[in-house]
């Protein structure tokens, strides 16, 4: 009878151990949590949770409006294809980087390879942010990005169908392309109006510039 008491007591102080004790990454788990979003990001996201990775947040129009570029920011524009679409979205980004004083270098390119080419070319140059224009650079940039985690990249009017958290995107109806293959058609001309690139433009390089990468930024309509 005293061996089982105290081997009654002895597991229960090993109860009340193993209940006092978590694991390192358990313990204090409220501390590893992401701080609240507050001014910008919480404003453009429209919460004050950071959004889960390939999430699709829809700003309130005009809120990155008066966002700051910082001096000396650099951008590397790799553009695909001769097509109306491709340089009205070209022009939004060279107007963009001359409204904030940007260093901007543009990179043209006819095919997969050349895309390819050109996105280890921009990689090498060291820029703050990579952006791709046209349809026809998605299918690359949906290979070749995840290669290079530390570069940020910015697609603008249209989307890679699985992005890593270096990629940020800007789609609106008519301008949502995620790839060969996945049924969805290429951009429509009619959506893509100087106006409307300028808003994408803006609003992909306000939310890579607050840290907001990796999401789908939807202008609605």
């Amino acid at each position: 009878m005293r061996r089982t008491t105290a081997s009654l007591a002895a597991l229960g102080v090993a109860l009340v151990l193993a209940a006092c004790w978590a694991p390192p990454d358990a313990a204090g788990g409220d501390a590893a949590s992401p701080p609240p979003l507050t001014g910008f990001a919480a404003r453009f996201v429209g919460s004050a949770h950071e959004p889960a990775p390939e999430a699709t947040v829809r700003p309130v129009p005009g809120s990155w409006d008066d966002v700051v570029v910082p001096a000396g920011y650099t951008m590397v524009l790799i553009a695909r294809g001769g097509e109306a679409t491709t340089e009205t979205l070209t022009a939004a980004v060279k107007s963009y980087a001359a409204t904030h004083g940007t260093r901007l270098t543009v990179l043209p390119a006819r095919s997969d390879d050349e895309v390819e080419q050109r996105i280890h070319e921009a990689v090498a140059a060291d820029p703050d942010l990579v952006v791709g224009v046209g349809d026809g650079v998605v299918d690359v940039f949906s290979l070749i990005t995840a290669q290079y985690l530390d570069t940020d990249f910015l697609v603008v009017g249209a989307q890679l169908p699985e992005p890593t958290h270096n990629v940020t995107a800007v789609t609106w109806p008519g301008a949502e392309f995620r790839g060969t293959g996945l049924g969805n058609g290429g951009a429509d001309p009619g959506a893509v109006t100087p106006e409307r690139a300028g808003q994408a433009v803006s609003a992909g390089a306000a939310s890579v510039l607050h840290d907001l990468m990796g999401i789908v930024i939807d202008l609605g309509q």
